[in-house]
């Protein structure tokens, strides 16, 4: 029974928090997506912050063309200082919280534009804004699942090779093989 529980948790053998080398080139795309979004975040909360827009007010300010508050000024603030952490560690941890902050960015612009016309609508999000969540949320996912989520990842790429840890092997044993036929006075 526990062995039916542990794989239908992971049912490929290898989990989303696989380990990436540090030097690993993949870092650096996780790197860049991160710091750029969190960049992107906080500038826009600080322009709105500067504004001395009410944290709470839905009276339409807007600033670099999106609706925002006091609460959505601070909120991206948190989210983009977040996503700069995750650029400074890089890694596996920039992959992770790339797609999780996407899949939420997605959420909440699906929540948001459910609530566009209502009174609960208290980060004053605009259609504009819903948008912009979208094109953020699939931006960050898109940068944390290069190279680690995919049919077709190469063979060197190492999510493949911890989820593939045999054929792996095999490959590895077939390279190191044809290495000492192709030199044999230096094995």
């Amino acid at each position: 029974m526990a062995r039916r529980v542990q794989r239908a948790l992971h049912p490929v053998n290898a989990r989303l928090d696989e380990h990436l080398p540090t030097d690993h080139k993949l870092s650096q795309v996780y790197r860049v997506g991160a710091g750029l979004t969190g960049v992107l975040l906080v500038v826009f909360g600080i322009l709105g912050l500067v504004d001395r827009i009410g944290f709470f007010d839905t009276g339409g300010d807007t600033v670099l063309a999106l609706n925002t508050n006091g609460a959505l000024s601070v909120l991206s603030i948190c989210i983009g200082g977040l996503l700069i952490v995750g650029m400074v560690v890089g890694g596996t941890f920039a992959s992770t919280l790339n797609i999780v902050l996407g899949v939420l960015f997605i959420a909440s612009g699906f929540v948001n534009l459910a609530l566009l016309d209502t009174g609960l609508n208290f980060l004053a999000f605009k259609i504009q804004n819903v948008l912009f969540s979208f094109v953020v949320g699939v931006m960050l996912m898109w940068f944390g699942m290069y190279g680690r989520v995919g049919s077709a990842l190469p063979h060197d790429n190492p999510y493949w090779r911890a989820r593939h840890p045999e054929q792996a092997a095999r490959e590895d044993r077939a390279r190191l093989a044809r290495a000492r036929l192709a030199r044999p006075d230096t094995v």
